[in-house]
């Protein structure tokens, strides 16, 4: 199993913000600290290719969500911040990824 994709299934068991480097559209190295969602095709894309998907919380303005391609993706990094899924999930979750995040899973 890739690498990156251990890294984030760990992150979300565990809770744990990740550093993700990532080429961006634009073609640019991007690093980035993230809550880790789901693997899963985004209803956003009509490719129906599955993507990492994050919220980003190095937004300059204000975090948003981020859907990365597996290829895109450089290097998926745990880091030892803890955070309250309560914080980040403000909907009804339909995951693909089993954890336990109580009424946020």
């Amino acid at each position: 199993m890739d690498e990156n994709y251990q890294n984030f299934i760990q992150a979300i068991n565990e809770k744990k913000v990740v550093k993700l480097e990532f080429n961006s559209k634009e073609k640019w190295n991007s690093i980035r600290m993230c809550i880790p969602f789901d693997f899963w095709p985004s209803r956003k894309f009509k490719d129906w290719l599955d993507r990492y998907h994050f919220y980003d919380l190095d937004s300059p303005e204000w975090s948003h969500n981020l859907s990365i391609l597996p290829s895109q993706i450089i290097y998926i990094s745990v880091t030892d911040e803890i955070f309250n899924p309560e914080d980040y999930v403000k909907w009804t979750p339909n995951r693909f990824i089993k954890r336990d995040w109580w009424i946020y899973s």
